[in-house]
């Protein structure tokens, strides 16, 4: 028969929970029109189906990375690749996903997907973690 000790450890998830749990998560990027962060009609339904998969799983954070072509300053660059990533989230918010759960960043031109290929350059993109879960007493 389980013992109070072991109905504790059963709620706790497994590294391999976690680990399938992030598995689950892959989006494609969202790609942008030059000098817009206007989120295009054509990414509701990737950014619906990803806010539907972190809604199913509550440990789920993900980071939104905005990119931009190497047109423009680089000021101007990180400035539109936050208001791309901004843009994203706020779409993801509004679709049911904790805010706290969703973090920004730009990169700017930094990181081209593609240096012959700059229309692959202007994106959003996504990497998911799980939240580490700590409780007070516990190590």
């Amino acid at each position: 028969a389980p013992t109070a000790s072991d109905r504790g450890n059963a709620a706790r998830p497994t590294p391999d929970d976690a680990e399938q749990a992030l598995a689950a998560l892959n989006a494609a990027p969202i790609y942008f029109p030059l000098d817009s962060s206007m989120l295009p009609s054509e990414a509701t339904d990737e950014l619906s189906r990803i806010a539907q998969a972190l809604r199913q799983r509550g440990l789920a954070k993900v980071t939104v990375a905005g990119h931009t072509c190497e047109l423009g300053t680089t000021e101007y660059n990180i400035a539109l690749g936050q208001r791309r990533a901004a843009s994203v989230r706020a779409y993801l918010v509004n679709l049911g996903v904790e805010p706290g759960r969703i973090s920004v960043i730009s990169y700017g031109e930094e990181r081209p997907a593609d240096a012959n290929a700059p229309e692959k350059n202007r994106r959003a993109e996504f990497s998911f973690r799980v939240a580490e879960q700590a409780r007070a007493g516990e190590l």
